[in-house]
């Protein structure tokens, strides 16, 4: 009698269960164990590792479009959360393939131990076009990751915790983010072949701080390449303690969760922040609770923008760009009151991707200006950002480009 081939009587090692009781079974990779989450999609090609490191993903297991992961492995400095020991960033994660062997000069392990390493559940083997299609149609739902080297799985009990999990509506998260106390930020942007460098202490022309609600590195490295010194406090500092270090400039920074939970804390310091004339500057959810100081509202999208191939216009140049997103709330531009400009759409659905106030040194965006995908066609708003704070002190504005 001919034997059973292999494939055929292989246990799965890994499930996705759905809150309405769908089960996808695949190979598990990654750490083991199980956790709730919301699934989304994300269309970028290449970052794998700063997305998953990004703490706006925090509460999130990433589904990724690209069918092949891994091939340039794992490293230490392609990182985005500011505390790695807490591990802030997606809880799960999704692919197609097998993790690819790494094949990069600058890998310094195989994705896989790096994942086990961040506690990150993952699965692969399945079809993540026909998940990704099922997410655009219905949403992105609420789930459980599970991954069990055995194969051995209480399903009914998986379904009855995807179906009882709240979901990130309501939920604040920044506060699990932020760092827990203030520190100065004084690393560079990457260089290659010489990687990052710091900024010295005579070439710090300007002071910002910035407000952490889950801030990215990049976002701070960018300020300090733009010989701002940087002082990060934590996402629950009060208007006080932070006019107390007297800034130049103020950034909102992005982070995870419902910008209307965080907004319960953030905005009454927010709205305090506003009656200064100190130019502010918010990106993601910082731009998310800006809008709702300044009275609009936030709503939950059906399936958010994950990716880095998102075009985007800004108005106030005509131009479009390329940007990278991620996000599951955004601002109803319909809500902005008079005297706040809607500078910024998504050209994919029309979304309000950006804002600023009248007359005042305030604005900022809904994508992340600090990514660089490929292009780094939103740079430009740093720069827009420090002329902000140059015009405040009588000096020449910078080219924006």
């Amino acid at each position: 009698m001919t034997a059973t081939p292999a494939w055929t009587i292989q246990k799965p090692t890994a499930l996705l269960v759905l809150a309405d009781g769908t089960v996808i079974e695949g190979k598990g990779i990654g750490a083991t164990g199980k956790v709730q989450a919301e699934v989304c999609f994300n269309t970028a090609l290449t970052g794998y590792q700063e997305i998953l490191t990004d703490p706006s993903y925090l509460g999130q297991i990433v589904t990724f479009t690209f069918p092949h992961i891994g091939n340039i492995g794992a490293n230490d400095e392609d990182i985005e959360d500011l505390t790695p020991a807490a591990r802030h960033g997606a809880v799960g994660v999704i692919f197609k393939a097998d993790i690819t062997e790494p094949s990069n000069y600058r890998a310094a392990r195989h994705l896989d131990t790096w994942l086990k390493a961040r506690g990150i559940i993952g699965l692969c083997g399945i079809d993540t076009r026909a998940l990704t299609a099922w997410i655009r149609e219905n949403g992105m739902p609420n789930a459980v990751i599970a991954h069990d080297p055995a194969g051995v799985f209480d399903v009914g009990a998986l379904k009855a915790e995807a179906k009882a999990w709240s979901g990130l509506e309501g939920l604040d998260l920044a506060k699990v983010a932020t760092s827990g106390q203030s520190y100065r930020w004084d690393e560079k942007p990457w260089i290659w072949d010489e990687g990052y460098s710091t900024l010295g202490e005579t070439d710090a022309a300007y002071h910002v701080v910035a407000l952490d609600y889950g801030v990215k590195r990049n976002i701070l490295r960018l300020f300090a390449g733009l010989n701002c010194r940087v002082t990060v406090v934590p996402a629950q500092t009060s208007a006080e303690e932070v006019l107390a270090l007297r800034p130049d400039g103020i950034f909102l920074s992005n982070g995870p969760g419902d910008p209307a939970a965080t907004g319960e804390y953030a905005v009454p310091v927010i709205k305090d922040l506003l009656k200064t004339d100190i130019p502010v500057f918010g990106i993601c959810l910082g731009h998310q609770m800006l809008a709702l100081a300044l009275g609009a509202r936030t709503e939950k999208m059906h399936q958010g923008h994950h990716g880095a191939n998102h075009p985007v216009k800004d108005h106030t140049t005509g131009k479009v760009e390329i940007v990278s997103m991620n996000h599951g709330f955004a601002v109803d531009a319909n809500s902005l009151p008079q005297g706040v400009e809607q500078t910024h759409i998504s050209l994919f659905d029309g979304t309000n991707c950006g804002l600023r106030v009248d007359g005042r040194p305030v604005f900022s965006v809904q994508h992340h200006p600090e990514a660089s995908p490929g292009p780094q066609d939103s740079h430009y708003l740093f720069r827009r950002f420090l002329n902000l704070i140059r015009e405040k002190k009588g000096e020449p504005a910078l080219a924006e480009r």
